[in-house]
């Protein structure tokens, strides 16, 4: 147990608290199944919390002033590195309206019933160590690798709709099975996910993302029905056939994908999981019998930022995802990857170049067997001899905008954002280099000659 366990034992020592403090859920489930020693605990208390988390400050092994809650019973405290909640043990129930529960003291066997899963029940008595197994099942379920909820999974679900996603996620993280009839009652009460925050739902699917078997996780959110309570655009990539390279559908290849990119990085997770969302909209067969998807990854982009920004994901997480979708297909039209094309690259995504290629590397590996295989090796050798030239952020116009004004005399206007626009295609084409403004001052007045009247310019990004 984690040395924070030691130091509360010591100063419940002797309080009308001592032996009515135990370690209880993902600690001692944790420590049962080997696993290391996680910074957060939880402890439930046959008392109140408030006396608890004084007498813990009183002792001097706080490490940090305590958040105390009195509707609900709980305190926050830090001690010995560690996130410690204290709990007075309760019973709740709920209105339908809401997940918010009412709260009234308990007894242990009660508080137990209140959980989530049998294996979360287990206690870790603090001032001797004493393992509990309150319901006579947590063990059980542990030892035979069972998931399944104190009460019945309909009623436990229903209470807390949340529970339906670490349903899935200790499913797939800690290898277990479901009990039989919980993945029924997952599917069930999926609706009521519609009573949890985005911001909840948003780190849950994190959690799961980061797991070695994200895609059998959402492959679960899938097949229960739990993904379209918020994310529905997904539904119709199941069973949206591909042919030609693939041999999966849409949301089996993407599944692949995401297996086969890891799991150690969020964003390139995130963009695989969403890099062919477009394909059912832009689906179309041709007379003979092709399937296109005609410009998926534009509208994938769109689609992607409305789907990340429900979820309340931060906007540079979403502005990167959106433009690594938007550019997924490119080396498709691409037979080899041109100077002027890698500064395009690195100016687009700078130090996660690499991560972009492992989108494209993880979506190629996805498809049929023996199609074709991707090779960028190429492409990382030509990265890597344009990165010698300068740092992606100079592949920008030389000339600033009053630079630009100083010696055309133009008003700030739209012709005076086109002239720095063509001055810094000029640079990623290799025609001036990074910085180089002398060269950019040449160039200068020969786009201000070709430059249609102020009224025709098209205004865009430099």
């Amino acid at each position: 147990m984690h040395p924070a366990v030691a130091l509360v034992a010591s100063s419940l020592q002797g309080s009308a608290l001592d032996g009515k403090a135990y370690v209880v859920g993902g600690a001692v489930r944790d420590e049962l199944l080997g696993k290391p020693l996680t910074n957060d605990l939880d402890i439930v208390l046959e008392g109140s919390s408030e006396e608890c988390v004084q007498l813990l400050v009183d002792a001097g092994i706080a490490e940090s002033d305590p958040a105390v809650y009195p509707r609900f019973g709980t305190a926050m405290v830090r001690i010995a590195g560690a996130n410690v909640e204290l709990v007075t043990a309760r019973k709740e129930s709920y209105t339908p309206e809401s997940r918010k529960p009412s709260v009234q003291p308990a007894s242990i066997l009660e508080d137990a019933q209140r959980r989530d899963f049998t294996i979360n029940t287990l206690l870790r008595r603090v001032s001797d160590g004493l393992l509990l197994d309150p319901l006579g099942t947590g063990l059980p379920d542990l030892h035979a690798r069972i998931l399944r909820t104190p009460v019945d999974a309909t009623r436990t679900f229903y209470d807390d709709p949340l529970r339906m996603l670490r349903a899935v996620r200790f499913r797939w993280q800690l290898g277990f099975a479901y009990a039989p009839g919980l993945f029924e009652s997952l599917c069930e009460q999926a609706p009521r996910l519609k009573a949890i925050s985005m911001e909840r739902i948003r780190d849950e699917l994190v959690k799961m993302l980061a797991l070695p078997d994200a895609a059998g996780a959402l492959g679960d959110l899938m097949d229960s029905t739990l993904l379209d309570q918020f994310a529905p655009e997904f539904r119709p990539m199941k069973g949206c056939e591909q042919k030609g390279f693939h041999h999966l559908d849409v949301w089996d290849h993407t599944l692949l994908a995401l297996k086969n990119a890891g799991h150690d990085d969020l964003i390139l997770s995130l963009a695989v999981l969403l890099h062919d969302v477009a394909k059912p909209e832009t689906k179309s067969v041709e007379a003979d019998g092709r399937i296109r998807f005609l410009r998926h990854e534009t509208r994938g982009a769109d689609m992607a930022t409305e789907i990340l920004t429900r979820l309340r994901f931060s906007a540079d997480l979403i502005d990167v995802v959106a433009l690594m979708v938007r550019r997924h297909m490119v080396f498709n039209s691409m037979p080899e990857l041109t100077a002027s094309a890698a500064r395009r690259l690195l100016r687009d995504f700078g130090d996660g170049t690499e991560r972009f290629l492992s989108l494209v590397e993880a979506d190629a590996s996805a498809l049929k067997p023996g199609v074709r295989v991707l090779d960028l090796e190429p492409v990382r050798h030509v990265l890597a001899e344009v990165q010698k030239e300068a740092p992606p952020e100079l592949y920008v116009s030389p000339l600033s905008g009053d630079e630009i004004m100083g010696m055309t005399g133009l008003n700030e206007g739209m012709q005076v954002g086109a002239l720095k626009r063509l001055l810094t295609e000029d640079v990623l084409d290799g025609i001036v280099a990074p910085g180089d403004k002398d060269a950019a001052k040449a160039r200068l007045m020969e786009h201000w000659r070709n430059l249609p009247p102020q009224g025709d310019v098209a205004e865009g990004e430099p």
